[in-house]
């Protein structure tokens, strides 16, 4: 009786550990998201500035991403570049 006693503390200590580690876990990730969020809107606040002054030097961004797009469209398939 006593050691089946033990088994089950034992087994539950196990299962508090677990039960710790995961929630630590997830606090860290959860602190982990939100650097990464304020990373992301620092990033965005970059580009908006940079998107800005080409702007304001005249430069067609629209246009410019179309002429990427048909020059990407009309690039040979990674198939005929590997024979």
């Amino acid at each position: 009786m006593v050691i089946h006693m033990a088994k089950k503390a034992e087994a539950q200590g196990s299962a508090d550990e677990q039960i710790g580690f995961h929630k630590g876990a997830l606090a860290t990730l959860a602190k982990e998201r939100e650097e990464m969020g304020r990373i992301l809107q620092i990033v965005e606040q970059l580009m908006q500035m940079h998107i800005k002054a080409l702007k304001d030097l005249g430069v067609d961004l629209e246009k410019a991403a179309k002429e990427a797009q048909k020059a990407s469209n009309t690039k040979a398939p990674i198939e005929d570049l590997v024979k």
